[in-house]
């Protein structure tokens, strides 16, 4: 009984591109170690962009300087 976790930023990702992400990471586990996808969970979490930190700086404040094209 496989448990897959997705964590991703919520940046818009669609209904439609989280259903092909745990439809994907179903087929992986089908594929590779032979699991039955009736008992395979994937589960997508949602995280804030000010909630989730790289380099000691929140992904918000990285995004919000790409935008602008200044450095580090």
């Amino acid at each position: 009984m496989p448990y897959v976790k997705i964590q991703i930023t919520r940046e818009g990702a669609t209904r439609d591109q989280k259903a092909q992400l745990i439809r994907g990471a179903t087929d992986l586990l089908v594929q590779v170690l032979d699991k039955d996808p009736a008992t395979t969970f994937v589960v997508i979490e949602e995280v804030e962009t000010d909630h989730w930190g790289i380099a000691g700086e929140t992904v918000a404040v990285l995004r919000e300087r790409a935008k602008r094209g200044t450095g580090p």
